[in-house]
């Protein structure tokens, strides 16, 4: 058994990025948030796929260079070997919560 609260952990650029609360052994998963006008580097994973629940704000999630813009309530999966890239486009902050899985560390590609 585990148990953390995300206030446990900090986001990787101050009020923003990513929030690991857990990396394996069987999956990773956190909260990342995005301000306005902030992205990642599209990047894919060879092993693990990657998920994301939209909590709060709107955000576009392009995979495979297809663009699906995101609400809350929304869930999205990266296939393993799918490129993804997300970018908040919108005036307010964006929340999601990420699930990685089969977790393998490292297996992140960035890609152009």
């Amino acid at each position: 058994m585990n148990k953390i609260h995300e206030s446990e952990r900090e986001y990787r650029f101050g009020d923003s990025g990513p929030k690991y609360l857990m990396r394996g052994p069987r999956k990773g998963m956190g909260v990342v948030a995005f301000n306005p006008g902030e992205s990642f580097k599209a990047h894919l994973h060879n092993v693990m796929e990657e998920s994301f629940f939209i909590l709060e704000g709107k955000i576009d999630i392009y995979v495979d260079e297809i663009k699906h813009t995101c609400i809350p309530g929304d869930l999205i999966t990266a296939e393993p070997g799918e490129s993804h890239f997300l970018v908040n486009n919108y005036e307010e902050k964006a929340k999601a919560v990420f699930v990685l899985a089969p977790w393998q560390d490292p297996d992140k590609v960035e890609v152009e």
